[in-house]
């Protein structure tokens, strides 16, 4: 039986489950609350379940490539034979991902998202298969990756799945998704209150009564099953640490600065691995093998950066990890991670994450405790405290940070520092980088999150769309009474001032001259004397999100538009009408997108797919807009948005021109592929960059 035979047989099954389950709702109408809480339940018993399977299937992984296959590599490369381990496994969940589920590839979450906020928590039923055997590959064979984001995909593919068995609408269908990863992380690390927290505030991106009930249903359930094959005690048994003086926290303090420079670091190299090998022009199925061979070199010198360090990490808690290891560590885990995921493979950034912490505290908390004995704790303390921070720093969720470290130690003595060092290490963080190393993912595809869903909309206007056009002046040489007359002239209340030469000079509104009369001031005063100098400005390129942001910082009604080449020259105006509008235009445009995408869902197109498309200097795209293009594209695919080389996404419309290094994020049919390549680039040969699948 051929893979497309298969996929076309689980496909009917799913349409009879469908058929008979609607049936069922039909002939008893069970209430929605009760359908809700019978599928949370569901998702959670097949989740605790799979996670069970998943953690068995790993560990004899680890045993056929470690005790089996290692020795007998051993024999003829000696301690070469190390090299080897990931690369074998890497043979195995390369094909897998390339071949048959291209979702499972890298650490999940953001795919996760990605399905709630666009594909309506729609996720296809082999990424279940394909993500256990790739991750259970990758992670037991040595590969640097975690566990949770395996099962976090794994448990939301099961809840998304089940959602479209029972033909549950798409807000349900979500709603299980969210169910699936928060029963994932409860049934991984025995960590039922961290898993329903991580879902609300990273997949979901919202805490609401509707999701936090049949989230902790799920959560709940798969902890127990969990807990029946696994045992209930805390994933890591940790000594009774407490904070030994007051001082102590200006230790915490530094620590927490600390860790935002890891996670940074982390987030960074990821995703330089992750961009060096998919350009590389190199099969697909075949690049993680040659990460693995670069990990396995590594671990010639630091063996302790195999795997995921879980038990490593356990050892630092203790305090029975030499300094100068740990140090190592830090950077060991890091490039493991890199060259694990970098290069495709499938796996988790959880536990590499703490693990970075753990070692960074670790390392950190020996340096006080030999300077400062009497007033700090003993090293693992703050090895426990530095899991949170970097966490934290990296996914930008202190929340679950605080909560899973402190489920996974049962120990609530520590809960001060470990609070205090991560809500500063996410605050840094964030002013040092706003995306999360799961949304910056997403973001690098076009997709803009905020709350768990692609809603911030008006990253698809910019302001030279929503702006006014004609930029109506007051001289500033003008008085009182005159530019009184100006302003009703062209019925606004407010506009900006020039000076003799054209130049931004201020702006003025019908309330400084108001206030100004009540002042006493004569009504001869030049205008240049009540304008307001410190004016906020706009740039035509902007998205009028970066705008509302400024204006959220000063209450300002309007903003001159000014040319970056010369920003004293006035183009246009903004005001608070105009930013109704083009949120309206936005959500026109957004509209159009989405019922672009659910018809090919409705018609039941097969294999559609996100890539992305870069439009090159030599594409016959260049320089022309969607709507020039609309009668060579196929219309099986639908732009979503654009990113162009400054950073700045959009979602496209009819008079979006595209230039050169524009990269286009497109939902296509694996049939219509061709031809849309063949209409932005001017022709498929080899020598242009093909479709990206993302």
């Amino acid at each position: 039986m051929t893979t497309e035979q298969a996929w076309q047989n689980t496909k009917g099954f799913l349409n009879r489950a469908r058929q008979f389950n609607q049936r069922l709702l039909d002939r008893y109408l069970p209430s929605e609350n009760t359908i809700l809480l019978f599928t949370a339940i569901l998702v959670g018993l097949l989740t605790g379940f799979g996670a069970v399977g998943f953690i068995w299937l790993i560990d004899k992984t680890h045993w056929l490539f470690f005790d089996v296959i290692l020795p007998w590599l051993q024999t003829p490369f000696g301690v070469f034979g190390i090299v080897l381990i990931p690369v074998l496994g890497s043979l195995i969940s390369g094909p897998l991902i390339a071949y048959f589920a291209k979702e499972a590839k890298g650490h999940g979450v953001p795919e996760v998202m990605q399905a709630i906020a666009l594909n309506g928590g729609r996720i296809r039923p082999p990424v279940v298969v394909v993500k256990a055997a790739a991750s259970a590959a990758c992670i037991g064979s040595g590969g640097s990756a975690g566990r949770e984001g395996p099962i976090v995909q794994i448990g939301s593919a099961l809840g998304s799945v089940l959602g479209q068995m029972f033909h549950l609408s798409e807000a349900r269908i979500r709603n299980l998704v969210a169910c699936g990863a928060a029963a994932g992380i409860a049934a991984v690390f025995n960590a039922p209150i961290a898993g329903s927290i991580f879902a609300l505030e990273i997949i979901l991106g919202e805490f609401t009564t509707s999701y936090f009930g049949s989230v902790v249903v799920s959560a709940v359930t798969a902890s127990i099953v969990s807990r029946q094959f696994l045992g209930d005690t805390p994933a890591f048994a940790v000594p009774a640490y407490r904070m030994v003086s007051p001082w102590e926290t200006l230790f915490y303090i530094v620590l927490g600065l600390l860790a935002p420079l890891v996670s940074w670091a982390f987030v960074t190299s990821l995703y330089w691995f992750e961009d060096k090998f998919d350009a590389w022009k190199f099969p697909d199925a075949l690049k993680p093998a040659v990460g693995g061979l670069l990990l396995g070199l590594l671990a010639l010198f630091i063996p302790d950066s195999l795997g995921s360090g879980l038990e490593f990490i356990g050892k630092a808690l203790e305090g029975n990890v030499p300094f100068v290891l740990m140090l190592l560590l830090i950077f060991g885990k890091l490039f493991a991670t890199d060259f694990t995921l970098g290069s495709g493979n499938s796996g988790g950034v959880f536990a590499p994450s703490l693990f970075m912490g753990a070692m960074l505290g670790g390392a950190f908390g020996v340096v006080v405790h030999q300077l400062f004995p009497a007033i700090t704790a003993s090293p693992g303390a703050y090895a426990l405290v530095g899991m949170a921070a970097v966490f934290s720093a990296a996914t930008h969720a202190s929340i679950t940070g605080i909560i899973i470290v402190f489920e996974m130690s049962g120990d609530y003595r520590l809960i001060l520092p470990l609070m205090l060092a991560t809500v500063i290490s996410t605050l840094v963080s964030m002013a040092m980088r706003k995306e999360t190393i799961y949304t910056l993912k997403l973001v690098r595809r076009g997709i803009q999150l905020r709350a768990g869903r692609d809603v911030d909309v008006m990253q698809g206007i910019t302001v030279k769309e929503a702006m006014r056009p004609e930029a109506y002046t007051i001289p500033y040489t003008l008085d009182l009474t005159e530019t009184t007359a100006m302003l009703n002239q062209y019925h606004r209340r407010g506009l900006p001032v020039v000076d003799e030469n054209g130049d931004l000079y201020g702006i003025v509104t019908i309330f400084d001259i108001e206030r100004a009369i009540e002042r006493g001031v004569p009504s001869h005063t030049p205008v240049k004397d009540i304008a307001t100098r410190n004016v906020l400005v706009a740039y035509p390129d902007e998205t009028m999100a970066d705008v509302m942001r400024r204006l959220s910082v000063r209450d300002v009604g309007r903003l001159p538009v000014v040319t970056r080449e010369n920003p004293k020259k006035v183009i246009g105006l903004i005001r608070r009408q105009d930013f109704i509008r083009a949120y309206n235009l936005a959500l026109a445009n957004r509209a159009k997108v989405q019922h672009r995408m659910d018809q090919l869902r409705l018609r039941k197109v097969d294999n559609t797919e996100f890539v992305e498309v870069e439009i090159l200097p030599d594409s016959a795209s260049a320089g022309k807009t969607i709507a020039e293009l609309a009668g060579s594209l196929p219309y099986d695919a639908v732009i979503v948005s654009v990113r162009h080389p400054s950073g700045l996404v959009e979602v496209v419309h009819g008079n979006t021109r595209l230039q050169p290094g524009d990269k286009l994020t497109v939902f296509v049919t694996a049939t219509s592929k061709d031809k849309l390549l063949a209409a932005l680039t001017g022709t498929a040969s080899a020598e242009h960059k093909p479709a990206t699948p993302i």
